[in-house]
């Protein structure tokens, strides 16, 4: 390559596991009614002062201590009067690099099409969210719901090379809020969003030294992860066009927005810097003391991630790497999945359940596993039923599909459909020798040495009895009765 990609991110994730919001006793919660969840708090009435929600905080910190960051003594919240024209107040509550963040100085490894990465974090802090704004032909609406709720913005250093790095690194990171309790990190409710820098620098020279870095571009807002994919790769073209044509070096830090339909990002303003925020210790909120003793407890209760149930799953399931990657990759998944083994259900047919046919059609359907009405009782009874051959694995799979879109248990689909396995000697029997009644020829090319007429034979009992019949004991039973002609 000719040119070196230099990528930082600022991951913004909704702290959606606490039952307020960071500053007001309003519920933290989504709803279809706008301007439901709001306290006088989030509307900034006269009088009104922010109180710190101290869940959020420790939920706060311990994101930070998995990512190996420092806490410090004393945490301070800072109003960024730079005007918000979604926030009451007019502008946000948040903390600033200086004087103390959540957490400062941490690192996240991640794996990236099967090789290991290492990408540095410069700091995780705490503030609070903004109104959400529906936007008409003349006009906008804004609902405060989303107003305070709590807001984790991730920084990290420009470390990251490539399009497929950024999105492995905020797909590990939405996992490790998913698994330690900090939020649903659901890109279609809006708890995930990005800030994406994108530069190029001259493949030759130094990169530790900043001197040697481009334009930094910012692109603001990017709302999936297919998104800010598509967004880096565009801009890395758009950035190389303009190397190439001689224009990069007049180009000014300028911050942009990521358009999906047009599939490009486009100019908003000339990038400001923090100065241009003015930055001030908030003068209601005193800064916080976080005691050793509370640290020590946070750290403690920090649950198994993504990689020790994945180790788990090789480890004492004998599930492949592969398959194991996959299952822990969200962890409503990986919950699925633990739950049907609890229950009953083989843990490598449970696996390939779930990594093949369930997935698959999640997939297809464009829903998540929260979506569905298929419950992991269900998975574990279906296992079951072909574990006891009581129906085939080709049956199995019309049934999954009937449960998957009709919420019905297995046993109800398989006694509505008539699937139940046929297994009764004397009736399969019987209908073997109807079978041969009706096929002498074949019969007689048995004798003759063509002994694969047995594969027809079976099939027509499978056929009269629409696939119900035992297939092993079907095919023992017609061995031994044409052997009986």
């Amino acid at each position: 390559m000719k040119y070196k990609v230099m990528v930082g991110l600022e991951m913004h994730c909704e702290i959606s596991e606490t039952n307020t919001k960071v500053f007001s006793g309003a519920a933290n919660q989504y709803t279809d009614k706008p301007n439901v969840n709001i306290r006088p708090v989030d509307m900034a009435f006269p009088g009104t002062l922010p109180v710190v929600n101290k869940e959020a905080v420790r939920k706060s910190l311990m994101a930070s201590m998995i990512l190996g960051c420092k806490q410090p003594e004393y945490i301070y919240f800072e109003r960024k009067n730079y005007y918000y024209p979604d926030l009451p107040k007019g502008f946000q509550i948040t903390q600033e690099t200086k004087p103390a963040p959540i957490g400062i100085y941490g690192k996240l490894k991640f794996e990236c099409n099967g090789e290991e990465k290492e990408v540095r974090v410069n700091n995780l802090h705490l503030e609070e969210d903004a109104a959400s704004s529906d936007h008409m032909a003349r006009t906008s609406k804004i609902n405060y719901n989303r107003a305070g709720v709590p807001l984790l913005e991730l920084v990290t250093e420009p470390d990251i090379r490539s399009a497929d790095e950024a999105v492995a690194f905020l797909e590990t990171m939405r996992s490790i809020y998913q698994y330690a309790g900090i939020s649903e990190a659901d890109s279609k409710k809006g708890q995930i969003r990005c800030d994406v820098n994108v530069s190029l620098m001259d493949a030759s020279k130094d990169e530790s030294n900043p001197e040697n870095w481009g334009t930094k571009i910012e692109i603001k807002n990017v709302n999936s992860f297919g998104g800010v994919r598509d967004a880096i790769n565009y801009e890395i073209e758009r950035q190389t066009d303009l190397i190439e044509s001689g224009e990069y070096d007049k180009m000014e830090q300028q911050t942009r927005r990521w358009d999906e339909e047009s599939g490009t990002t486009i100019f908003m303003r000339s990038k400001v810097d923090a100065i241009d925020y003015k930055y001030f210790v908030e003068p209601n909120i005193p800064k916080i003391k976080l005691s050793q003793d509370w640290l020590e407890q946070i750290r403690k209760e920090i649950p198994k991630l993504a990689n020790e149930r994945k180790e788990t799953y090789i480890n004492e399931y004998g599930i492949s790497n592969y398959d194991a990657t996959i299952l822990v990759k969200e962890k409503p998944v990986a919950d699925f999945y633990e739950e049907a083994i609890k229950l009953g259900a083989d843990p490598k047919s449970a696996s390939n359940w779930i990594t093949t046919n369930l997935l698959g059609s999640l997939n297809k359907l464009e829903l998540t596993i929260n979506d569905i009405t298929l419950t992991p009782e269900m998975l574990a009874s279906l296992i079951k039923l072909v574990e006891d051959k009581e129906i085939s694995s080709k049956q199995a799979k019309e049934v999954f599909a009937e449960c998957l879109t009709s919420g019905k248990t297995p046993k109800v689909v398989v006694k509505e459909k008539g699937m139940m396995q046929m297994s009764d000697t004397s009736e399969i029997v019987r209908i073997a020798n109807e079978v041969l009644d009706e096929n002498p020829d074949v019969i007689e090319q048995y004798k003759k040495g063509r002994t694969n007429v047995v594969d027809f034979l079976v099939g027509q009992i499978m056929k009269k009895t629409r696939g119900t019949a035992n297939p092993t004991i079907a095919r023992s039973t017609m061995a031994e009765e044409i052997e009986k002609r």
